[in-house]
């Protein structure tokens, strides 16, 4: 493995060291679910086009591949940073569309904090610290002079905000304070980088409020964590479960984690979603974060921070996308519709084009975001893969045969179904099947999440339900020291079991239930598998 030289941009220089991408991969492909490879340059050929891998053969190949192809990322000169096309980006867009009113509406205002922070402030809370410290990275040069003190690149935002709650928290009237921000963090990871899910550097809202009571706090907690639920299951179509993360699995330095919590079938991993903390007064404690009430008594405030990242887009990639690439639900696709003329030979190909641009200027007056494709150069089955792969979730194919009997054709991405509708019902059908797609999305995936769930009482019906790649629930006796058991009996080439979260809607424990790891009395349903 090779040290880069220090890259520098306007007088700062950031040194870090990064991986060789193909030392790198060749090193963890072993270990890593994902087995990324650099993907090849495409060549602009009608037989090129198209995925190569299959989901179930090769699933990192698999996602490597529908990432790049369907121009959500680009790979970037150093390791485990992307760049964001505008397809990715307008997904991010759109879910921000949607959250930042909703936590508006709770009185959460918007607020933006330096990207750098101070090595003093930065260790101030000992656990916290301790549990990004492999993560941080690091400023130390300015122009060719070192630092008298290194700077940190934020990899999260409780010590840069929180010396500046205790300046602006006085008295019980300042609070509560509610803020977030959307930003960009830094978690320098040296292993298995991989587009959206595990980066560099990554987008995310960061939310960080405080309050007189633990009461209130609470309440937030679960209020973030129903949002949370609704980007993934309305918009991103994924299925989640609310839960609560065990002891060993929460934020370090919190009182306790919340977390949405999806499922990978193909890998049989589950995925940390969104998390939402309530931080109790520990970092009240250690920023001397206290208010005066209006009893002129004076009390730490209570805190939650939560946040929600660009690995949403990963999930979604990874929970629809098939053989032919993309798979986007329509409330998050840039395009909803793609209009594609197909003119045979000594067809009127002038009314063809208007029929096509008639129809987008209809739909979009009718606010269903559609595009055409008047490219010359391709054939309309070449068109029709290449937006396949790209994930549109509608095709519209419009031909002379269509202009005769006055109707168009509409073909699904999800399906494939393809149906003929009278132009005069074309807004109306259209509306109804993209309706259709997200809600058979949203079912197809639950079904498949579901039928990978296996219930287990035992060490052994554990043992053979983590090697057939399920989701495992079970009864658990919340035992910090048996969790860390069960990870030390499973870790292997794949990776070892841990809790993914206790669901918050719990199963009753009847009397006489053991722990499957223990056999002490179980206290708690678990979710328990690998991860990401």
């Amino acid at each position: 493995m090779s040290l880069l030289q220090a890259y520098s941009y306007n007088s700062l220089h950031l040194l870090c060291f990064v991986f060789n991408r193909k030392e790198t991969q060749a090193s963890l492909r072993s270990i890593w679910p994902l087995n990324l490879q650099t993907p090849k340059k495409e060549v602009k050929k009608e037989t090129k086009l198209g995925m190569t891998v299959k989901k179930d053969d090769n699933f990192g190949e698999w996602y490597s591949e529908v990432v790049v192809n369907s121009e959500m990322i680009e790979y970037y000169d150093i390791s485990g940073c992307y760049i964001l096309r505008p397809q990715a980006m307008s997904i991010w867009e759109t879910l921000e569309a949607f959250f930042d009113p909703e936590i508006k509406k709770m009185g959460i205002k918007n607020a933006y904090f330096p990207l750098f922070v101070t090595e003093t402030v930065l260790q101030k809370e000992k656990d916290h610290i301790e549990g990004f410290a492999p993560e941080v990275a690091w400023v130390t040069k300015s122009g060719k002079s070192d630092l008298e003190v290194p700077i940190a690149i934020r990899p999260t935002s409780e010590t840069v905000m929180y010396p500046y709650f205790a300046k602006w928290i006085r008295g019980h009237r300042d609070l509560p304070l509610k803020l977030n921000q959307w930003c960009n963090v830094v978690r320098w990871e040296f292993s298995n980088p991989t587009p959206f899910i595990r980066s560099r550097e990554f987008l995310w809202q960061e939310g960080h409020t405080a309050f007189a009571t633990k009461e209130e706090a609470d309440q937030e907690v679960l209020e973030i964590l129903e949002l949370y639920r609704r980007v993934y299951e309305e918009y991103l179509a994924v299925p989640v479960i609310k839960g609560r993360k065990s002891e060993l699995e929460k934020f370090a330095g919190g009182l306790y984690t919340t977390s949405v919590e999806a499922f990978i079938p193909n890998t049989g991993r589950g995925i940390q979603g969104a998390t939402s903390h309530c931080l109790g007064q520990n970092f009240a404690k250690m920023f001397q974060i206290n208010f005066e009430d209006d009893k002129g008594e004076k009390g730490m405030v209570w805190q939650n921070s939560w946040a929600y990242s660009s690995r949403t887009i990963g999930v979604m990639v990874m929970v629809h996308g098939d053989d032919k690439g993309l798979v986007l639900p329509p409330k998050v696709a840039s395009v909803q519709v793609m209009v594609i003329p197909v003119p045979y030979k000594d067809a009127d190909t002038t009314a063809i084009k208007a029929a096509c641009e008639s129809t987008v200027k209809e739909l979009n007056t009718a606010c269903v975001r559609a595009d055409l494709d008047t490219r010359e150069n391709y054939s309309p089955g070449w068109k029709y893969s290449h937006w396949e792969m790209k994930g549109i979730p509608l095709r519209i194919e419009i031909g002379p045969r269509d202009l005769e009997k006055k109707q168009v054709r509409l073909v699904r991405r999800d399906t494939g179904a393809k149906v003929d509708v009278p132009m005069a019902e074309l807004v109306e059908k259209v509306q109804e099947i993209l309706t259709s797609i997200q809600e058979n999305l949203f079912n197809t995936a639950k079904e498949k999440r579901d039928a990978c769930i296996e219930t287990v009482h035992t060490w052994d019906e554990f043992t053979t339900a983590l090697n057939n790649k399920k989701m495992i629930f079970a009864p658990w006796c919340d035992e910090k020291e048996v969790e860390e058991d069960v990870k030390a009996r499973t870790k292997g080439d794949h990776g070892a079991a841990k809790t993914l979260c206790s669901p918050l809607d719990q199963p009753e424990i009847t009397e006489g239930t053991v722990c499957f790891a223990s056999g002490k009395p179980a206290k708690k349903w678990t979710y328990w598998g690998r991860s990401y």
